[in-house]
């Protein structure tokens, strides 16, 4: 038995120390908000946080994050950060079909815990690994602005 904290709770699970990180948030945990896209790091769909770091799940050993504190999708909207992007998100209309936004999300987040004036360069840095088949980069950069402005 390993044991992991997500979301803010510890969480026992019986898996190899080699298992992606993503099927044991989504298949043991039964936490679906993270998505699988490519299973090579490529798409950002699997992002979530390992102690405020964007992390690809699919490619993340769970033996990897072990004593970490991991966030998802399900929980970031109660930091003030997650709160805004979420909010922006919505407000702008970003979702189309909605399937990369969790990963978009974390990924956005992450910029703006430490960059709270991020310039378009920033954004394009932060969110290069994250692909969307939507092709909803323009909305997706506007409503990290306006989360931004609303972080002041």
């Amino acid at each position: 038995m390993a044991k992991i904290e997500v979301n803010g709770r510890t969480q026992e699970i019986d898996v190899a120390p080699d298992v992606p990180l993503l099927w044991v948030l989504r298949d043991h945990l039964n936490l679906t908000g993270t998505k699988y896209g490519c299973g090579m790091a490529l798409c950002g769909a699997c992002t979530v946080h390992v102690n405020g770091e964007p992390v690809r799940s699919c490619v993340t050993a769970v033996s990897a994050v072990a004593g970490k504190a991991i966030t998802m999708i399900e929980a970031v909207g109660a930091t003030r950060t997650g709160k805004a992007v979420q909010s922006a998100w919505e407000k702008l209309d970003v979702v189309q079909c909605g399937y990369c936004q969790s990963g978009q999300i974390m990924s956005a987040a992450a910029l703006l815990e430490k960059n709270r004036k991020p310039n378009d360069a920033d954004i394009d840095r932060a969110m290069a690994g994250n692909a969307c088949r939507c092709a909803t980069y323009v909305r997706i950069r506007a409503a990290i602005k306006q989360a931004a402005k609303v972080l002041g």
